[in-house]
């Protein structure tokens, strides 16, 4: 029955694919920004009110939908998609580019709602052909401290019931139309913004001896924690410290009273992750102070490392290459991107794979957080498949291994 119940949910996730690319469309003409998603909320609730799926909402725009299999069962897996856009103004020329100025879904959430709205719609066809209960985490936040998903945990989205599992797609412009790819253990880095303000007096700039040069301050500053970082990381261990901004000063003859930096700190071990935070406070404080200025440090602590189930994520990347073939399915590479996903594997057992959406014959090259970020829509119905089939199947496979 396995075999048939997986070609039927192939056959049928490509049978409604230009259903799927109507929803696709409508998500990305009108996306809306990180836990403002009133609107695709609402969207999401009419959409599993008309499939007869009973759902709740959490955290203001969050929706979680509840999806009962043939047989009474205690196991539960949750499938989880994220609804945000980004403040990027589209570039596209296409009919459905966003109709929000400074507002687009580039980084494919339209795509991951409507794959999980479309596997709703296959799993609750095929209801009595899987056993248990599947949770459905409609997320919101996704894009913005403190995420979206710790936000629905603290207010009980893991459970009654609780699962004891969770799967999440992410689309990936740099694998083919037509690919999965999974990776075992860390995955995704942790990720922290880094508010560092540098202040001393000003004056003018051709009696810097009179000031504090806290533009000259923060350029050795700056110089000064990469070398922290880099000198008390173990190498083998990814780990990296971006200064993205520098804001101070406005004309060329004063020297600023303060001096504004803000960056990011990425890494793969949680234990290195909170003593660079020692070491970056403290490094700041030295080096500033003894330079005769005074600084202000906000580490405004972010999401955690991704970090996938060994025995989930191989029971996963075996069902999909029963779905895929073994061709079609890689092991992806380790990313020092985040994902709010990371709250959810520090609290069970999670996979949290890629999805192929790149076609250079269509011209669908460009990266995620980018003006013209798109996708080849054919990765909706293999999205679908995928994530139904896993839902159907971990359901049972997983609660057999732990």
């Amino acid at each position: 029955m396995s075999e048939s119940l997986q070609l039927r949910i192939k056959n049928r996730s490509n049978e409604l694919l230009n259903d799927f690319i109507g929803i696709r469309r409508h998500l990305h003409a009108n996306p809306e920004l990180s836990f403002q998603e009133t609107a695709t909320s609402a969207y999401v609730q009419s959409a599993l009110k008309e499939m007869g799926i009973p759902f709740q909402v959490l955290a203001g725009t969050g929706v979680v939908g509840i999806l009962k299999g043939g047989k009474p069962s205690e196991r539960v897996i949750a499938l989880r998609a994220d609804m945000d856009a980004l403040p990027i103004h589209e570039e596209n020329k296409v009919p459905y580019a966003s109709r929000v100025p400074g507002v687009m879904h580039a980084c494919g959430h339209d795509v991951h709602t409507t794959i999980l709205l479309g596997a709703a719609k296959i799993l609750q066809e095929f209801a009595s052909e899987w056993d248990g209960t599947i949770k459905l985490i409609f997320q919101l936040g996704e894009e913005k401290n403190p995420g979206g998903a710790s936000l629905m945990i603290k207010e009980g989205v893991l459970e009654n019931p609780k699962p004891m599992g969770i799967v999440g797609l992410h689309v990936h412009p740099g694998l083919e139309v037509g690919k999965l790819s999974f990776r075992s253990g860390r995955v995704m880095a942790s990720a922290d913004e880094i508010y560092i303000t540098i202040k001393g007096a000003g004056g003018h700039a051709a009696a810097p001896h009179l000031t504090v040069d806290t533009i000259l301050v923060a350029s050795h500053l700056i110089t000064s924690l990469q070398q922290v970082i880099s000198r008390n990381n173990n190498p083998v261990s990814p780990s990296v410290l971006s200064i993205c901004s520098i804001q101070g000063g406005h004309t060329t003859n004063v020297i600023p009273s303060e001096v504004k930096l803000m960056g990011t700190f990425r890494a793969m071990d949680e234990a290195w992750r909170f003593k660079a935070h020692d070491l970056i406070r403290k490094q700041t404080k030295m080096l500033v102070e003894g330079m005769g200025a005074v600084a202000d440090v906000h580490i405004d602590v972010g999401y955690p490392t991704v970090d996938n189930d060994p025995v989930l994520t191989q029971q996963a990347w075996d069902l999909a290459k029963e779905m895929m073939g073994d061709l079609q399915v890689e092991e992806t590479e380790m990313r020092m991107g985040a994902e709010d996903f990371g709250f959810y594997t520090q609290q069970i057992p999670g996979c949290f794979f890629r999805l192929g959406v790149r076609n250079e014959a269509k011209g669908i090259i460009h990266n995620v957080h980018t003006p013209l970020f798109d996708i080849d829509e054919s990765a909706i119905a293999i999205g679908v498949a995928n994530m139904a089939w896993l839902g159907a199947k971990l359901n049972f496979f997983y609660s057999a291994l732990r």
